[in-house]
């Protein structure tokens, strides 16, 4: 089994570099994961992983072998590790993955979907966020239309806690998006401020998506122009806006809420 010690070595400052950076992570078409659950959970998706470091003070060999059968293992030092890892808790443990391409046409769909569409969220928390609270609800899909950062960002692995695997996620840009979901003859309900109605006397029993967009900007006016309907969300407090993995919550969960009622 191969060892790395030296934080000169080549390939061990290749993967800071993936870690870093996300125009590797697009060159490469690779990305790091933290994390046995994480890994486990990429690998139920099949997503491949090309090795797997572990540092052995904290994870065991054996151990390994337990969930990630046929995959290369390479033994790392604390150096190494904490170099690599985003934080402490972690179980030792850091794959190397290949990413997916994530177009629209891969999405397969139920018969009567439920889809989130996030526009121009640039904050990984948020689309960490997102996309656990999308797992949670058992949506169809998760679509980033315009997207303003990597999704193999290592913090939106991280944030994420796995469900960044456990979603049908594709990205495209607004317009794409929008003849995607008008061919799949989906509702649009966009949250929004402008010319809008309350959440909760829609139904959203049929086909549906609902396309929350960045806090501080809103969405574009080519989805509201686009909407079935713009929803908001009333709110009794001082400010217009809540963050939009919670927004994108309520609105989810009251569309499971009167389909399972």
């Amino acid at each position: 089994m191969k060892q790395l010690t030296s934080l000169q070595n080549p390939f061990v400052k290749s993967l800071v570099l993936l870690k870093e950076k996300g125009k590797v992570r697009q060159q490469t078409g690779t990305f790091l994961i933290e994390g046995q659950k994480e890994i486990s959970l990429a690998l139920e998706s099949t997503y491949e992983i090309e090795k797997i470091l572990f540092y052995p003070s904290i994870c065991s060999e054996n151990e390994i072998k337990k969930w990630s059968a046929n995959v290369e293992l390479v033994a790392i030092n604390k150096a190494i590790f904490e170099k690599l890892a985003y934080r402490d808790t972690t179980e030792g443990v850091i794959g190397i993955a290949k990413s997916k391409a994530l177009s629209l046409s891969n999405l397969k769909l139920s018969t009567n979907p439920l889809i989130l569409i996030a526009e121009s969220l640039e904050k990984p928390g948020n689309i960490g966020a997102l996309l656990r609270t999308a797992d949670a609800a058992k949506l169809d899909a998760v679509i980033i239309a315009n997207p303003k950062g990597d999704l193999y960002n290592p913090n939106v692995v991280r944030s994420s806690i796995g469900c960044l695997f456990t979603n049908q996620i594709a990205i495209g840009t607004t317009t794409e998006v929008i003849n995607f979901l008008k061919a799949q003859k989906m509702a649009i309900y966009c949250a929004t401020l402008q010319d809008t109605t309350s959440y909760h006397i829609q139904d959203y029993t049929s086909p549906t998506a609902f396309v929350v967009g960045a806090e501080t900007i809103g969405l574009s006016q080519e989805w509201r122009d686009s909407a079935t309907r713009n929803i908001i969300i009333p709110m009794g407090g001082k400010i217009d806006s809540m963050n939009v993995s919670v927004a994108a919550a309520i609105l989810m969960f009251e569309a499971k809420r009167q389909r399972y009622r």
